[in-house]
């Protein structure tokens, strides 16, 4: 069973996340701002940043916003993508995030990425140390494989406390998530928030259009969605949204938003602009049809037994 995530006021978290990486870098405080009020006026209560997101401005810009008003939103950021995840890196640099985001207690703290330089014993008796003196709810982690989900979760517990949320990548390019750690999350319980939905940038149609952005000037995004099939994808993509009259980022992240096990996709964006065909998925509900439609652009990955004959 998915943990019951709330505010601190208790309300239930929104079925969309926000994710702030843009906040201070591509997006200035005015364009943050109204990306921020748009996804309140939305229903949006859950807000997603980290550490090392734009040097720290990222925090700093939501920690601005949630002012006097923090109890009505959920916050997550994560540390341990630098450095390692010693009890010193994960102490020191969680301290700084609660600094730059004013908040005394953060709802759920990641764990940025697998860290195999310090011992899950270490760095889970770190976590549990931070719940016990009120200053996480909840714990998460970020870009894990299924096996080290499940061997941190066996150390997690033995602190008395557990993982309550993944955070993996997930898209129609990017399907490897549907192999082993949807169906680990639907049995174990734990709650899940895919980012990149609209694969950098590529699932919009703007690449196929000539467009540029991310891909275009970030080396790791390029590499990652450089695979020509991808980009017929994102073609083919542009006009099933042609046909159907939804824009394609639109169709893109409610596909995602709609896998039994998402409990909530993380949107991003530049502007609120550029950020309300995502928004408006939030009120897209995908027929069979025309999910199914979405599914067959990208080949559905093989099973984990890699028996494929059998499914």
């Amino acid at each position: 069973m998915t943990p019951n995530l709330t505010t601190p006021n208790g309300d239930p978290i929104s079925s969309f996340c926000f994710g702030t990486m843009q906040f201070g870098g591509n997006a200035d405080k005015v364009a943050s701002q109204g990306m921020f009020d748009a996804c309140v006026a939305a229903g949006i209560n859950f807000f997603d940043t980290a550490y090392v997101y734009t040097d720290g401005r990222s925090e700093q810009l939501l920690g601005g916003m949630l002012t006097g008003k923090s109890d009505r939103y959920f916050i997550a950021t994560k540390c341990a993508s630098t450095g390692g995840a010693s009890r010193e890196i994960i102490l020191s640099q969680f301290d700084e995030s609660r600094k730059r985001l004013r908040l005394d207690c953060v709802d759920l703290l990641y764990l940025h990425k697998w860290n195999t330089d310090a011992s899950l014993h270490e760095t889970f008796e770190t976590l549990a140390g931070l719940i016990e003196q009120g200053k996480i709810r909840y714990i998460g982690v970020s870009n894990f494989a299924a096996w080290q989900v499940m061997k941190a979760e066996t150390v997690a517990q033995t602190f008395g406390v557990e993982i309550a949320m993944l955070q993996p990548m997930y898209n129609l390019v990017k399907r490897q998530a549907e192999v082993e750690i949807f169906p680990m999350a639907l049995s174990e319980g734990f709650a899940v928030c895919p980012y990149s939905p609209l694969g950098g940038g590529l699932l919009t149609g703007k690449y196929a259009a000539g467009q540029t952005g991310r891909l275009s000037s970030d080396k790791s995004y390029s590499k990652r969605y450089g695979q020509a099939w991808m980009h017929q994808v994102a073609t083919e993509l542009v006009s099933l949204a042609q046909e159907t009259g939804i824009a394609a980022a639109t169709l893109a992240v409610a596909w995602v938003a709609q896998n039994p096990a998402v409990t909530a996709p993380i949107i991003s964006a530049r502007s609120a602009e550029q950020l309300r065909p995502s928004l408006d998925a939030m009120g897209l509900m995908l027929d069979v049809s025309l999910k199914q439609k979405l599914s067959a652009l990208a080949q559905t990955p093989a099973p984990a037994t890699d028996r494929s004959d059998e499914v």
